[in-house]
């Protein structure tokens, strides 16, 4: 199959979810093409970006950020380009698409599709908003192919408190199929209008093989290494895992916890632990490469992710970040926010707490720590949930099924049950 991914930013580190689909699918032996806004951090890029040589095969928008500029430079583009007017001039219109072509959104994705005129089997979209960019530049004319859209997380939160839950009709009446990435996102996905027989739950998953799974067991020193793995934003909550780790530290028990992540409230988190009092306890190591994380977590013993629902509304989906550190064997401390529920079992991989509970999150981990003996049961617990719902190699597979039953069946959705 001939298959385009559309997304927001590429390549970005903390989106291996997808780059682990575009991987995957080559692997099976189909052509990807890579459609983004921008690129990301070029400077930091995980290892499969140069092995697929995927910076060959990406296409960018590179729509101005600064709307003057953005609008000056259309009119440039459009005087170079006269003889795809009758394109432009459609994406253009204001009354048809709305935002998308006032912001001129539709404008540079319209380009960007007719610098690169190829006609795909299937389009996949990350986060919905890109999918509603690519249902519209379908009705111009510009890309041809069936259109899956995967939500996430600020999609179908933070998006919708901005733009009404009417936002994605286009989307929900155009495009062909919708994959939520959790059961929670499935069901809010209903509720805001799209038919259930569009939807299908596919999620995200991790390489299992590149996450070795080891014992954990008390060292002999005692000393129990906790560690975050999360972009310093407010939604992952990383402020209620400093407060809590404190109480520890105030309860005179040996801990160190390792924050590694990059974001917005660095230093404002990195204040509160000198606020606390606790910077030779906690750090905060900010972006690393793959595999410095992966040597971070083996010398690691707990795992926290304790999200939260931010101010704006913002949520994770299913943080892959856990699905890893499940994988390699740690028992985890995180909340009952979003999908969390769905992979973290309470009692079992883990436990769960109420978001921004600082006293339950502290009183959680003062229990693990000081039980080192149930690490190895909910390591192995976790290990095999993730091996079993979140692997990447089965789910690929599962989306090679659920693309070919597109092009080939009528869209029922029990014929894309596994």
């Amino acid at each position: 199959m001939k298959i385009a991914f559309v997304v927001l930013i590429f390549p970005t580190v903390s989106e291996t979810f997808i780059l682990n689909q575009i991987t995957g699918l080559i692997d099976l032996g189909h052509e990807v093409d890579i459609y983004a806004g921008r690129p990301g951090d070029i400077s930091k890029i995980h290892p499969d970006v140069e092995k697929y040589r995927l910076l060959e095969r990406t296409y960018y928008t590179r729509q101005p950020p600064n709307y003057i500029w953005r609008f000056i430079k259309a009119i440039i583009w459009f005087l170079a380009n006269l003889k795809y007017s009758k394109f432009l001039l459609e994406s253009l219109n204001f009354f048809k698409y709305g935002k998308q072509a006032v912001s001129l959104e539709l404008f540079y994705g319209t380009l960007m599709f007719l610098k690169h005129k190829q006609n795909y089997d299937i389009i996949h979209c990350h986060f919905g908003p890109v999918g509603l960019q690519l249902v519209k530049l379908r009705q111009i004319g510009v890309i041809q192919g069936k259109i899956l859209t995967t939500f996430h997380g600020y999609d179908i939160t933070r998006y919708l408190q901005e733009e009404g839950e009417q936002a994605y009709n286009w989307l929900f009446n155009f495009g062909e199929l919708v994959l939520p990435i959790s059961e929670l996102w499935k069901k809010r996905l209903i509720e805001i209008g799209c038919t259930d027989k569009k939807l299908v739950v596919h999620r995200m998953g991790i390489d299992c093989q590149k996450f070795a799974f080891a014992k954990r067991e008390l060292r002999p020193n005692g000393q129990v290494n906790l560690v975050s793995v999360a972009r310093l934003v407010e939604k992952k909550g990383v402020e209620y895992g400093i407060r809590a780790v404190a109480k520890l530290v105030n309860s005179n028990l040996n801990v160190k916890y390792t924050i590694v992540g990059d974001g917005p409230l660095k230093e404002e988190l990195e204040s509160l632990i000198q606020k606390l009092g606790i910077s030779h306890i906690v750090e905060i190591l900010g972006s690393q490469e793959q595999e410095k994380v992966i040597e971070i977590i083996k010398d690691s013993d707990i795992f926290l992710a304790p999200s939260v629902i931010s101010k704006s509304g913002d949520q994770e989906g299913i943080p892959v970040a856990l699905m890893e550190t499940m994988a390699m064997g740690l028992p985890v401390v995180s909340t009952y926010h979003s999908g969390i529920p769905e992979l973290v079992k309470d009692g079992v991989s883990g436990f769960l707490v109420p978001e921004r509970d600082v006293d339950l999150l502290s009183e959680k981990l003062t229990y693990l720590v000081n039980h080192p003996e149930i690490w190895s049961s909910m390591g192995a617990a976790g290990r095999a949930f993730v091996e079993e719902n979140h692997n990447i190699d089965k789910l690929n597979k599962r989306l090679v099924d659920i693309y070919q039953k597109l092009l080939l069946t009528e869209l029922l959705v029990d014929s894309f049950l596994p």
